[in-house]
């Protein structure tokens, strides 16, 4: 929370209805925005700092002015120098009113927490707003993770925010960020190999203005008509499958991440290791889907090694017998395993063929080492 401003500069009339000693009546009138004589951002600083007022009863009228405040009075405030403060609860206020976040991205002493707390909880066409001011992004770079992991957030543009992050040597701290800055740095090498052409410059100027005018307009038909006027299904009405196989590695990685349980299931068995390995890591990844996806002898080892690092998953139990029944683990990580698993269960994998020879081994070892340790106990 950023503390109030200094109201020093006020005039008296604002600063004694905010005051300790201001007349109920007086305090009332300010909440709701009557103070004569006051400038449009001086009044939206005493209703701003009126949100926080001890007195409930002038709080609760402050907060509702400040979110219906009359559009000269919001316009007028928004013209001037305002207080990192006043930004923050206008920002609150007005989170989901593109006009009004376009404006206050543009004031000079607009804080970093108040940029990341609009990233967090963008709609698509705010984050898109965010999304362009560059400058401002490199600054405060736990802004461009807000807005990656921000579900509302187009797809183009979490991919040209890693690329911003890449190009500027960014680290961000945010699940599979190698994998998608190793995807962009590939893009990357394409790209400066490449001369563009007229038609490459046409693509890019044409998909920019799609990209504009993307959201507008219903889209009830599952149709629509190509360049060619044939029909053809909208992508959305699409099987999975072949939304995700039309999909770049970036956006395949950002899918993998924040997407579904069944868009995580398909894409823990992509080829590219980037795009399972981002799967493997996603934040939303569930123990049910680890069960599946650590029984599954058709995912890279590199998933596997990743869920048997993962603590919270391998609580699981199932997720533990798993991953050491499954040749496909890495001994390294499913010998550690080992000593987890219930004695009917050692004895099954120790003779079972679908075990590698050496987790094989390691399982008779250990149960030799647990028979000789209860030996001693008893002898005792």
């Amino acid at each position: 929370m950023i503390p109030p401003p200094d109201l020093a500069h006020l005039p008296a009339a604002a600063r004694k209805a905010v005051g300790p000693d201001a007349p109920a009546a007086m305090r009332t009138m300010a909440a709701r925005g009557v103070i004569p004589g006051l400038k449009p951002a001086e009044l939206v600083t005493v209703v701003a700092v009126l949100t926080q007022s001890s007195y409930s009863d002038a709080a609760a009228a402050a907060a509702q002015t400040l979110r219906n405040l009359p559009p000269p009075m919001l316009d007028g405030a928004l013209g001037a120098d305002l207080d990192p403060f006043v930004i923050e609860q206008l920002s609150c206020a007005y989170h989901d009113r593109a006009d009004v976040i376009e404006r206050l991205l543009r004031l000079p002493r607009l804080p970093g927490e108040v940029l990341e707390s609009l990233a967090e909880r963008a709609n698509e066409a705010i984050g898109e707003l965010i999304a362009t001011n560059e400058e401002r992004l490199l600054r405060h770079p736990v802004a461009i993770e807000k807005l990656y992991m921000n579900r509302q957030v187009r797809m183009s543009t979490s991919d040209r925010l890693i690329e911003l992050a890449v190009r500027n040597g960014l680290e961000l701290a945010i699940p599979a960020f190698q994998e998608a800055a190793a995807a962009i740095r590939n893009e990357l090498v394409v790209e400066q190999t490449a001369e563009p052409t007229p038609d490459d410059i046409l693509f890019h100027e044409t998909d920019a203005v799609a990209q504009r005018m993307a959201g507008k307009g219903e889209q009830n038909d599952a149709y629509e008509v190509d360049a060619e006027g044939e029909e053809q299904v909208r992508d959305e009405f699409l099987p999975l499958f072949v939304q995700i196989s039309r999909m770049t590695v970036t956006q395949k990685i950002r899918r993998a991440t924040l997407g579904t349980s069944a868009e995580r299931l398909l894409l823990v068995r992509d080829p590219n290791r980037l795009v399972s390995r981002a799967a493997a890591k996603s934040p939303l990844l569930r123990d049910a889907e680890a069960v599946l996806i650590s029984g599954s002898r058709s995912v890279d080892e590199d998933v596997l090694r990743l869920l048997a690092t993962n603590k919270e998953l391998t609580r699981n139990y199932q997720v533990k017998l798993n991953l050491v029944s499954n040749p496909k683990t890495p001994f390294t990580f499913s010998s550690r395993l080992i000593p987890h698993l219930r004695d009917n269960d050692l004895r099954l994998l120790a003779k079972s063929k679908n075990v590698s020879s050496a987790v094989s081994q390691a399982l008779r070892q250990h149960m030799s080492r647990k028979h000789l340790e209860q030996e001693r106990q008893r002898k005792r």
